[in-house]
C-alpha cells in the first residue's frame, strides 16, 4: 500500500483526538478553577472535598482512572440500580478532564496565593465583598500568571489522549495501530503519526499563546 492511503483513516482518528483534546481541556479548566478555589475555601467540607479530588487524581495513574470510569463504574452502578455506562468518547473526555483539572487546580491555587496580601487589605479597606474581591482583585492578577502553565497542561493533555485507544475509541493512536497491524509498515505509520501529533501540538500551543495575549490585554484594561 502507498503511504498516502494511510492519510484518510489517520485524519479521521486525528479529528477524534482534536475533539477529545478540546472538550477535555475546557472541562478540565473548569474543574481547575472550581477545585483550586475550593481548596482555598474557608468551608471545611468544600475544602476537604477539593483536597481529596486533587490528591486522588494527581496521585493515581490516568490509565487506571480511564479504566475505572469505563469498566468499573458501570459495575458499581448496576449494584445500586443505576446505569453508569458511558460511551468511550464520554469516558475519555471525563477521565482526561478530571486528571488535567487536578493538576490545573494546583496552578490556580498557587496563582491566587501569589497575589500580594496588600491587595486584599486594600480591598477590605474599600469594603469589597468576598465575591467582588475575587472578580475585581484576585482573578485579574492571577489568571495571567496561570496561562503559561495551562498551555503546557493543554499540550500534555493532547498527548495523553492516546490512552483512550485502549478502550477502543478510534482516535489517532487507535487508527495507527489498526493500520500497522494490517500492513506491518511500522516505520511509515508511526512517522506519520509522530508528525501529526507534533502538528496538532504546534497549533494548540499557538492557540494558547493567543489566549495568553488576550488575557494580558484584558488585565491591562483593568479586567
Amino acid at each position: 500500500m502507498e503511504w498516502t492511503s494511510y492519510l484518510a483513516p489517520l485524519s479521521q482518528g486525528a479529528w477524534v483526538t482534536v475533539q477529545l483534546t478540546v472538550y477535555s481541556t475546557i472541562l478540565g479548566g473548569i474543574c481547575a478553577f472550581v477545585f483550586g478555589l475550593g481548596k482555598l475555601s474557608h468551608n471545611p467540607l468544600l475544602k476537604g472535598f477539593s483536597v481529596a479530588y486533587i490528591e486522588i487524581f494527581r496521585g493515581t495513574s490516568l490509565l487506571v482512572q480511564l479504566f475505572w470510569i469505563y469498566f468499573a463504574l458501570p459495575i458499581m452502578g448496576q449494584a445500586i440500580g443505576l446505569d453508569l455506562r458511558f460511551p468511550p468518547v464520554v469516558a475519555g473526555v471525563v477521565a482526561l478532564a478530571l486528571n488535567i483539572g487536578a493538576y490545573g487546580a494546583e496552578v490556580v491555587r498557587g496563582a491566587v496565593q501569589a497575589v500580594p496580601k496588600e491587595q486584599y487589605e486594600a480591598a477590605t479597606a474599600l469594603n469589597f465583598t468576598g465575591r467582588k474581591r475575587l472578580w475585581r482583585i484576585t482573578l485579574p492578577q492571577a489568571i495571567p500568571e496561570m496561562m503559561p502553565t495551562f498551555g503546557n497542561l493543554a499540550v500534555q493533555n493532547l498527548k495523553d489522549t492516546a490512552l483512550v485507544s485502549l478502550i477502543s475509541l478510534g482516535d489517532l493512536a487507535f487508527r495507527a495501530e489498526q493500520i500497522r497491524n494490517f500492513t506491518q509498515d511500522s516505520v511509515t505509520v508511526y512517522t506519520l503519526v509522530l508528525f501529526m501529533y507534533f502538528g496538532m501540538a504546534l497549533v494548540l500551543t499557538a492557540c494558547m499563546k493567543l489566549l495568553e495575549r488576550y488575557v494580558g490585554r484584558w488585565r491591562a484594561a483593568g479586567g
